[in-house]
């Protein structure tokens, strides 16, 4: 019997967690193993039971398939998830209103597993977190709840999540992950049960606080470099160099990484970087460049928004209750996640000189956006026309519009926040 058959004979897999991350990572282990999804919202576990995933993470036909040929099922009933003996914790690791870490999520999936969890099983986390999380605060929850004791009685995994929302290239079955395990002989079970479903394998780490801190920092770098970028757009509009120009001319050279300048919003790299921030606090370094990039790239929303105006003021466009349309709401373009957008700062600035303002975007959910944000939306792309123009992202359905039909006057404003269109027809970019 090979490695791989023994291993989807002997787990039953559940995935506690059915978002972003969750969902695809469930329906691609149920191809191999025996598998059920845990989530504590009951209308995204019933959708899902009837092929419907509100992120667009997984087609209809794939979910369709894994429930009808593979037995992949959702639950909101712990008892259902007794019998499995390896558990994926993928929630989400939110920050709070002040920037610092949100357990709560990880705390109360912990203690779910806590109370299913048998002996010799193991639990992985997936969740983002700050190097030591997993065995500092969760294992600690599941001690206490299961009564068991930690490498003796169950055992613990480390694999961060790499899912990029709305990406259709790098979905989970084709990216690359790292693994990790609280002994060798898990480690190696935690790398063998991943190495079956993925195409390019795994990277087992040595230990599962090197694998948590891989993770945060490939989203801390990322974060740092845009920084870099949105500081370069604020220097070459003060000059009135175009920044698109500069970058394109940079990029000839071979080791230039180049990167465009905009807003940063989403799970991953506008929140990440707060936990190995706080983290590193603790310790006693205070990590300066993280901190800078993270407090200029958090203020990109409000940049945007003064440039527009500044742009209405230059060409003579009465700001004071002046009509203005942001075309995009999500955080990028072509998917419908929201979380932490910096859209919904260009809207709350601009508020400040008028209400006329209209937010459209074909992706995002209405009702969602008015819930977290108090911002209502349009899901089509209205026919009034404006005092101003913002592209806010770059969905596709944005790049075929003729911008001179969106313009109440030739003087009207046109801000292009992606660069995606036609540099004679706007007024301002980044």
């Amino acid at each position: 019997m090979s490695v791989a058959l023994k291993l989807t004979n002997q787990y039953k897999i559940c995935v506690i967690g059915l978002g972003y991350v969750g969902l695809p990572l469930a329906r691609l282990f149920s191809t191999k193993f025996e598998t059920i999804g845990f989530d504590v919202d009951k209308k995204r576990v019933d959708a899902l039971m009837t092929y419907e995933d509100s992120t667009k993470e997984i087609d209809r036909n794939l979910l369709e398939d894994a429930i009808e040929n593979h037995g992949f099922r959702c639950t909101t009933d712990e008892k259902e998830i007794e019998d499995c003996n390896f558990y994926i914790v993928a929630v989400p690791t939110p920050i709070d209103e002040y920037n610092r870490p949100d357990l709560r999520p990880l705390q109360e999936a912990s203690r779910v597993v806590g109370r299913v969890i048998g002996k010799k099983d193991i639990v992985v986390y997936e969740s983002t977190v700050y190097p030591g999380m997993t065995e500092e605060e969760c294992i600690p929850i599941v001690e206490e709840v299961s009564g068991l004791r930690y490498n003796v009685d169950f055992f613990a995994g480390y694999s961060p999540e790499r899912i990029n929302p709305g990406d259709k290239s790098h979905t989970v079955e084709t990216i690359k992950k790292v693994t990790s395990g609280s002994t060798v002989k898990v480690a190696d079970i935690v790398d063998g049960i991943y190495n079956t479903v993925l195409v390019n394998g795994t990277h087992k780490a040595p230990s599962i606080k090197v694998a948590e801190a891989s993770k945060i920092i490939e989203n801390t770098q990322r974060d740092v470099n845009i920084a870099f970028f949105n500081e370069l757009a604020k220097i070459c509009n003060a000059m009135g160099i175009d920044t698109h120009d500069v970058i394109d001319a940079a990029s000839t050279k071979w080791n230039f990484v180049k990167l465009n300048p905009g807003l940063v919003g989403g799970h991953c790299i506008s929140v990440d970087p707060y936990y190995l921030i706080q983290k590193a606090q603790v310790y006693g370094v205070m990590p300066r460049v993280m901190y800078d990039a993270r407090k200029l790239n958090d203020g990109m929303g409000d940049y945007v928004a003064n440039q527009v105006v500044k742009c209405m003021n230059k060409k003579g466009v009465l700001v004071k209750d002046a009509s203005i349309l942001i075309l995009g709401f999500t955080f990028k373009e072509n998917c419908p996640d929201i979380r932490n957008t910096k859209v919904a700062d260009i809207f709350h600035t601009l508020t400040e000189y008028t209400s006329n303002i209209i937010v459209c975007d074909p992706y995002a959910d209405v009702d969602k956006v008015k819930s977290i944000y108090g911002i209502l939306l349009r899901k089509e792309i209205p026919l009034e026309k404006f005092d101003a123009i913002v592209l806010a992202v770059a969905h596709d359905e944005f790049r075929k519009i003729t911008v001179s039909n969106l313009k109440k006057t030739p003087d009207s404003v046109v801000y292009d926040v992606k660069g995606i269109w036609k540099r004679e027809e706007v007024d301002g970019r980044l």
